[in-house]
């Protein structure tokens, strides 16, 4: 059994390693919340603009040679941007949406180019000497629009000059605080007439292809496509990255909270074991001073 100094000292390091993670908790709720305002603040937009891209895309025979980025093509090489968490800590945050891509590039048959947005998932790929064109990270707690635009660029400028013939976007989808599910959904070609396998296609309540009304577009439907369709595409990836962040917060706010529960058990099961070591320790001293005292009574009563 351990001796009390050594089990005093677990326990110090163990309420030490609660507090810090009682702190991360309380961060983690605060950023969390911020992200989820950010996340249900951007789903009304991408509605409205997934409903003005259907009615655009409804004009048939001449949609398609109005916009590249809406043309479907034969596949023969893929970009797939993998978003993921600078910093660990988070539980299985970044192991399932690692584990949810690999299982799909493996299920391909041609070759990936991954778009790393975020330390861990850079790592991985390296560490798997997979094809890695491009790695963002560090971005701001809260970001922008304009912090985003970097990354729908490398995947839009790929698509246009005919390096890759679609685009995936894999992503942490948020749910709710306690629910987070891993996704890898098409960013590019866009498809209004295969919503559900597009980005953000469980936010779209408007998007099946229906009868679609005469509008007159100002200027012309073709330089409103010019317009929509690269700044939708930069929607998408904007999107994704507020989801993602929104599931990093809940689930580094999850796991700090059960690792300061644990801490907690730990710490009331070192002291039981405390107790017992200081009892143990007492009741040795007890009987050794017994033993002494009987000693000298006997070595007396001889003399």
């Amino acid at each position: 059994m351990a001796t009390v100094r050594e089990v005093r000292r677990r326990i110090k390091s163990v309420k030490n390693i609660a507090q810090i993670t009682r702190a991360m908790q309380a961060v983690a709720a605060s950023r969390m919340r911020r992200a989820q305002e950010a996340v249900l603040s951007t789903r009304p937009y991408a509605q409205c603009a997934w409903t003005l891209l259907t009615h655009l895309a409804a004009l048939r025979g001449e949609t398609e040679e109005m916009h590249p980025l809406l043309q479907a093509r034969s596949v023969s090489k893929v970009a797939l941007v993998l978003l993921t968490s600078d910093r660990g800590l988070c539980g299985a945050f970044n192991t399932n949406i690692i584990r949810k891509t690999l299982e799909y590039i493996e299920a391909l048959s041609v070759p990936v180019d991954i778009v790393a947005v975020g330390r861990k998932g850079r790592d991985i790929v390296l560490r798997q000497g997979r094809s890695l064109v491009a790695e963002f990270s560090n971005l701001p707690a809260q970001p922008t629009l304009m912090d985003v635009t970097p990354i729908a660029r490398v995947a839009l400028d790929g698509f246009l000059d005919g390096a890759y013939d679609a685009v995936w976007l894999a992503y942490t989808d948020f749910i709710n605080t306690l629910r987070q599910e891993p996704v890898v959904k098409r960013l590019l070609p866009l498809m209004p007439t295969e919503v559900e396998k597009q980005v953000m296609a469980e936010y779209v309540d408007e998007a099946e292809q229906v009868a679609v009304p005469e509008y007159i577009y100002e200027p012309d439907p073709r330089t409103i496509l010019d317009t929509v369709v690269p700044r939708f595409t930069e929607l998408q990836v904007y999107q994704a990255v507020l989801e993602s962040l929104a599931s990093e917060h809940s689930a580094r706010m999850v796991a700090m909270r059960n690792a300061t529960e644990n801490a907690e058990a730990l710490t009331q099961d070192l002291q039981l074991t405390y107790n017992k070591a200081r009892q143990q320790a007492i009741t040795s001293e007890i009987v050794d001073i017994a033993g002494g005292a009987e000693a000298l009574a006997q070595a007396r009563a001889a003399s």
